[in-house]
């Protein structure tokens, strides 16, 4: 996975190189789907979910930033790979899904891995986590139509949100940066992951 997806598609942060190398995927997914584990492709979950594909992970994740200090927040968690690669990166992560049974999973496998600085709670995905903000990178996992204005409110000043964002198969995936209270969006790369359920845009009503 290293050698054929991450390192020949842009990824250049060592650390995410070596986290990736150094955890075990196959514990993130059911046991029927351990032997494509590795292949670049989304993986089902379960409940209508999906393990993002390590190269569009990796390179959301490195669009991020991540410094050694910082506190992160993961909106999506499903069974905690994500959660557990971003510990690696940074201080502290808080883990979000809207799923108790995602919660309880991740919580296990981060358990499992002994993984510290991590936490997971139940919680809207659209909300994320207010009673640990601000956050310096937020990360969500999986594709959004919109990214909710209470998650960039949650942002730490220089703080940045990585999503993919579009409302088609394949969308963009975009930095948001916080500076002095006003968000800027840069797109980076085209990606075809997962819908990430329970962030939807609010539509005006159609008038004669």
């Amino acid at each position: 996975m290293i050698d054929s997806q991450i390192r020949p598609n842009g990824i250049t942060d060592g650390r995410i190189i070596l986290a990736m190398a150094a955890l075990p995927r196959e514990l993130f997914v059911p046991e029927s789907r351990r032997a494509v584990a590795y292949m670049d492709e989304d993986i089902d979950i379960g409940s209508g979910r999906a393990l993002m594909e390590p190269m569009a992970l990796a390179k959301l994740i490195q669009l991020a930033e991540i410094a050694a200090d910082e506190t992160a927040l993961h909106i999506g968690c499903g069974t905690g790979y994500a959660t557990a690669l971003m510990a690696r990166l940074c201080n502290k992560v808080i883990a979000i899904d809207e799923d108790q049974g995602f919660v309880d999973a991740a919580a296990g496998n981060l358990s499992a891995l002994g993984v510290a600085n991590a936490s997971v709670h139940q919680a809207a995905h659209a909300e994320g986590w207010k009673a640990g903000q601000p956050y310096d990178a937020i990360v969500i996992d999986g594709r959004v139509p919109s990214v909710p204005k209470a998650l960039l409110e949650q942002l730490n000043d220089g703080g940045r949100l990585v999503a993919v964002v579009g409302d088609q198969t394949v969308a963009t995936a975009t930095v948001f940066t916080s500076n002095d209270g006003a968000i800027s969006s840069m797109p980076a790369f085209e990606a075809s992951v997962a819908r990430l359920p329970g962030v939807v845009v609010d539509r005006p009503a159609f008038v004669f």
